[in-house]
């Protein structure tokens, strides 16, 4: 799978995942400092998914009509316990193979998504 991950992700989540053999990259690491908009234009432009935990891609998104067709993944989970997070987010995103054109809400105990909507000329 080809990840961008925002830079919110924490690091062990990035290294298993690459660890994993997914195509991953990090947004700490290749773009620091980057706002919403260039990290979603990345994500969109190298046909990444974007991963993050800042809920202002949705607004993006849905509100401001950006393209986001690469499909992004919203983790808000409690943040009580590292591992069991890091843990949550590689099971939720190697649980499927769809996430493309969708925007997903990932907590502790469900994942809700939603079709990003598609941009008409």
């Amino acid at each position: 799978m080809r990840i961008l991950a925002n830079e919110n992700v924490p690091g062990p989540v990035i290294q298993a995942l690459r660890q994993r053999g997914h195509d991953i990259t990090s947004v700490k690491e290749t773009m620091p400092g980057s706002g919403d908009r260039a990290v979603l234009e990345r994500a969109q432009s190298e046909e990444r998914l974007l991963v993050t935990l800042d809920k202002d891609f949705g607004e993006l998104a849905f509100r401001f009509g950006l393209p986001a067709g690469c499909g992004i993944v919203l983790f808000r989970l409690t943040g009580s316990n590292p591992e069991s997070d890091n843990a949550r987010a590689l099971a939720v995103l190697e649980s499927r193979t769809d996430w493309i054109g969708h925007f997903a809400v990932v907590t502790n105990d469900r994942i809700r998504t939603r079709p990003l909507p598609r941009k008409t000329k």
